[in-house]
C-alpha cells in the first residue's frame, strides 16, 4: 500500500448528490472521494448505500488510489468512482 495515500473510515451519505463519499488523506493534503449509488449498484447490485459501500470497501479504496495516482480529480478537487 502506497504510505502517502490513507483512506479513514469517515464515510458517509451525501443526500444531495446522491451518494457515498469518503475523505482520503493524499500526502497531508485532504481530498473528497465519491461514488453515485447508480454507480455502486451497477458494480456491487441493490442495496443500501453505505452497506455495499463498506461490504466494498477495499475495491473501491484500489479504484481511487488509481484515480488519485492519475490525477483524475474534478475541477473542486473531487475523485468520482464510475
Amino acid at each position: 500500500m502506497n504510505q502517502a495515500i490513507q483512506f479513514p473510515d469517515r464515510e458517509n451519505w451525501d443526500e444531495t448528490r446522491q451518494a457515498v463519499c469518503f475523505p482520503v488523506m493524499v500526502s497531508g493534503f485532504q481530498l473528497t472521494c465519491a461514488i453515485t449509488k447508480n454507480a455502486l449498484c451497477q458494480r456491487f447490485g441493490e442495496g443500501e448505500p453505505l452497506t455495499v459501500f463498506r461490504a466494498n470497501r477495499w475495491d473501491l479504496e484500489d479504484l481511487a488510489q488509481a484515480l488519485i495516482e492519475a490525477h483524475k480529480e474534478d475541477d473542486q478537487g473531487w475523485v468520482w468512482l464510475s
